[in-house]
C-alpha cells in the first residue's frame, strides 16, 4: 500500500464523517484504490463515531457534502433545499424548547418576561453582543502574517495589493469589512466584475457570522446590521452600483474592463475622507488601465518633476506608502509561505506550470502583452455580468438553456496538465453573440470520468456539436464519447487545423462576438498564454507552451474547439445549428 501523508488521511476521515462514499473519497483524494479508505476507517473506528450522531448532525453532514460537490445536479439542489428546511425546523424546535424553559424559570422567579409576552423582540441581524475582544480572538485564529499586515494598515486611505492566486485575499477582506462594520457601524461595499463574484464576499461573511457568533445574517443585495451598517455586494454594472457610499473593496481589478469608468465609480462611492478604498488583484498585463495607478504613472502625468516609485518585490514585500498616498503591497506565493501559509506545494506548482505562467499566477509578474495573439482589452470586453445580461439562462435549472442548441468543446489532459470542457451557446439570430455557459476544469481524472462529464452535459443541454482534440490522450475520451454521442467530431492537430482554430477565435474575440461570466478570469488568462511561434521547418504555428511536462490554456483551446463548428468564413452559415436558415 502506498504511504499517504497525515493530511490525506485527515481529509479522508472528515469526508467519511460527512458520509461521503469511500469511492468518492478515493476519487477526490486521488488514492490508488477504495480499499485503503475502508482500512483507514476500520483502524480509526470512524464508523463508530457516526453511531451516536443526531438527526441534525446527520442532515448537516449530508448538506455540507452536497455543498462541496462539483457539478451538482438538479436533484442535488432539491435535496439541499430539503436538508436546509429540515435543519431550520430542528433549530426552531430547539429554540422553542430553550425559550419555553427560560420563560418558565423567569415566571417562577417572578421576573418580567415570564409570561413570554413582554420580552423585547431581538433585532434583525443583531450584532450587539459581539465584542471587540471576540472579533480579535477570531481574527488571530484565522489569518496569516501578511493578512494581519493588511489589517494593521486598514486605516490607509487607499490600499493597492498585488497578490498571488489563492492566498485568501477575498476571504480576509470579507472578514475585515464584517469586523469593521460591527465595530464602526459604517457601510462596506464590495465591487466585482460580476454579481456572482461579489456574492463570494457575501458567502464568506454569512459563514463568519454563523460559525463564530451563531448569527444568521439575512439580506439579498444588502445585509443591514442591527447597528445600521450596510454590507452591499454589487457588480461594476453602473446601473446597480451608483449612489452608494462606504468603505470600498474592489477585487481582481487588473481583470476588470474599462478601469477609468470603474475608478470614477469607486471615487464617487468613497469620495468623503472617512471612506477607504482597497484594490487587490493578480496581475494581468501592463497595458491594463489600472497599471498607471499601480506604477505611479498616473500620479506623475501632470507633474514637471517626476517622482520615482520603487515597485520591486523587496520594497513592497512589507508594504509601503507611496508619494501618491497609496499604500502598496506585493504578496507572492513564496512570501505567503514564509509568513505562515501552508496551503501550497511550491515545488509541485513549478512542475505543473511553465516558468512564465508560474511567475504570472503566483509571483506577481505582469505578462508581456505583445507575446499573445489576443489582446487583453478584447478579452475583458467579453467578460460580462451574466446575472444581468443572460436572462434566458438559468444555471440551476434541470435544463439551464431550455431547448436552445449548444456546442461542446473538449481539450484533453496531458502529463502535468489539466483537461477542460466548455459549453458554448452559438448565436441564434444575426447580431447575437457566442456565450460560454459552463466550463469544467479537471486534473488527474481518468478518461471514463471525463467522458461521463460530457455525457451529463448532453443530458442537460440540447447538444448539437461536440469537438474533441484527438491528438494523443484525447483519443481515449473521444472513443468513449462516441458510444453515447455518435456525432462527436474529432479534431486532429496540425499546422493548418491549429492555425484555423486560432484565426477563428481571433475573429470572434476581436469582433466582440463572444461573452463569458466576468467571474471566470481564468478564461482571459488562458487566451493570453497563446502566442505565435515557428516549427523546426520555419512554419508559423501557435502554442501555449504545451508539452509533455506543461500544458494549460486548456479552457481557451476547449472554447476554440467548440467555436470550430462555425466556418472560418462565417457568411457560410451552418443551417443545422446556430443561425436560423
Amino acid at each position: 500500500m502506498a504511504a499517504y501523508p497525515d493530511e490525506i488521511k485527515t481529509a479522508a476521515k472528515m469526508m467519511w464523517l460527512r458520509r461521503v462514499s469511500a469511492r468518492e473519497i478515493a476519487e477526490q483524494l486521488n488514492l490508488n484504490n477504495v480499499r485503503v479508505v475502508y482500512q483507514w476507517a476500520e483502524k480509526g473506528n470512524w464508523e463508530e463515531m457516526l453511531q451516536h450522531e443526531t438527526v441534525e448532525q446527520a442532515a448537516a453532514r449530508k448538506l455540507i457534502a452536497l455543498v462541496e460537490k462539483d457539478n451538482k445536479t438538479d436533484a442535488d439542489y432539491k435535496e439541499m433545499d430539503k436538508l436546509g428546511n429540515l435543519l431550520d425546523k430542528l433549530a426552531m424546535v430547539e429554540q422553542r424548547k430553550a425559550r419555553t424553559a427560560k420563560e418558565k424559570a423567569a415566571a417562577v422567579r417572578g421576573e418580567p418576561g415570564g409570561d413570554g409576552k413582554s420580552k423585547k423582540r431581538k433585532a434583525r441581524n443583531d450584532v450587539s453582543e459581539i465584542t471587540p475582544e471576540m472579533l480579535e480572538a477570531v481574527r488571530k485564529e484565522l489569518f496569516y502574517d501578511y493578512q494581519h499586515r493588511w489589517h494593521d494598515n486598514k486605516d490607509q486611505r487607499t490600499r493597492f495589493i498585488l497578490k498571488s492566486r489563492q492566498i485568501g485575499a477575498t476571504y480576509y477582506f470579507a472578514w475585515e469589512a464584517f469586523e469593521d462594520a460591527i465595530l464602526s457601524g459604517e457601510n462596506q461595499i464590495f465591487l466585482s466584475a460580476s454579481r456572482a463574484q461579489a456574492e463570494i464576499f457575501k458567502a464568506y461573511i454569512i459563514k463568519f457570522a454563523r460559525e463564530y457568533f451563531e448569527i444568521e445574517l439575512k439580506g439579498a443585495e444588502t445585509i443591514e446590521l442591527s447597528n445600521g451598517a450596510e454590507l452591499r455586494f454589487v457588480s461594476t454594472n453602473g446601473r446597480t452600483a451608483q449612489g452608494y457610499h462606504g468603505h470600498l473593496y474592489v477585487d481582481e481589478v487588473f481583470w476588470i474592463p474599462d478601469f477609468e469608468r470603474l475608478n470614477k465609480l469607486a471615487s464617487g462611492m468613497a469620495a468623503h475622507k472617512k471612506w477607504r478604498k482597497t484594490y487587490f488583484s493578480t496581475p494581468s498585463v501592463k497595458s491594463h488601465g489600472a497599471y498607471p495607478m499601480w506604477c505611479g504613472e498616473r500620479y506623475n502625468e501632470k507633474r514637471k518633476t517626476k517622482v520615482e516609485f520603487d515597485l520591486s518585490r523587496e520594497a513592497l514585500k512589507g508594504g509601503a506608502l507611496g508619494p501618491d498616498k497609496i499604500w502598496r503591497n506585493i504578496v507572492t506565493v513564496e512570501d505567503a509561505a514564509e509568513q505562515g501559509c501552508d496551503l501550497f506545494d511550491i515545488d509541485e506548482l513549478k512542475i505543473e506550470y511553465t516558468e512564465a505562467e508560474f511567475n504570472n499566477l503566483f509571483m506577481c509578474a505582469f505578462m508581456e502583452a505583445g507575446l499573445s495573439v489576443f489582446k487583453l482589452e478584447d478579452l475583458l470586453t467579453a467578460a460580462v455580468d451574466t446575472n444581468v445580461v443572460w436572462v434566458d439562462f438559468k444555471a440551476r435549472s434541470t435544463r439551464p438553456y431550455g431547448n436552445h442548441p449548444v456546442w461542446i468543446g473538449y481539450d484533453p489532459s496531458r502529463s502535468g496538465d489539466g483537461a477542460a470542457i466548455v459549453v458554448v451557446a452559438p448565436p441564434i439570430k444575426e447580431g447575437e453573440k457566442f456565450r460560454v455557459l459552463e466550463k469544467i476544469v479537471m486534473r488527474n481524472r481518468a478518461w471514463q470520468w471525463q467522458a461521463n462529464r460530457i455525457k451529463e452535459l448532453t443530458e442537460k443541454y440540447n447538444v448539437q456539436f461536440v469537438g474533441i482534440d484527438c491528438t494523443g490522450p484525447g483519443h481515449g475520451v473521444f472513443e468513449m464519447v462516441k458510444e453515447f454521442y455518435r456525432r462527436a467530431t474529432p479534431i486532429h492537430y496540425g499546422l493548418e487545423s491549429k492555425t484555423n482554430l486560432v484565426l477563428k477565435a481571433q475573429d470572434v474575440v476581436e469582433s466582440q462576438r463572444i461573452e463569458w461570466d466576468a467571474e471566470h478570469t481564468d478564461i482571459a488568462q488562458a487566451f493570453l498564454q497563446i502566442h505565435q511561434t515557428t516549427t523546426s521547418g520555419d512554419h508559423i504555428t501557435y502554442a501555449a507552451n504545451r508539452s509533455s511536462a506543461t500544458g494549460h490554456a486548456d479552457v481557451a483551446w476547449a472554447i476554440m474547439h467548440a467555436l470550430s463548428n462555425e466556418p472560418l468564413n462565417r457568411k457560410r452559415r451552418r443551417t443545422s445549428v446556430g443561425f436560423a436558415a
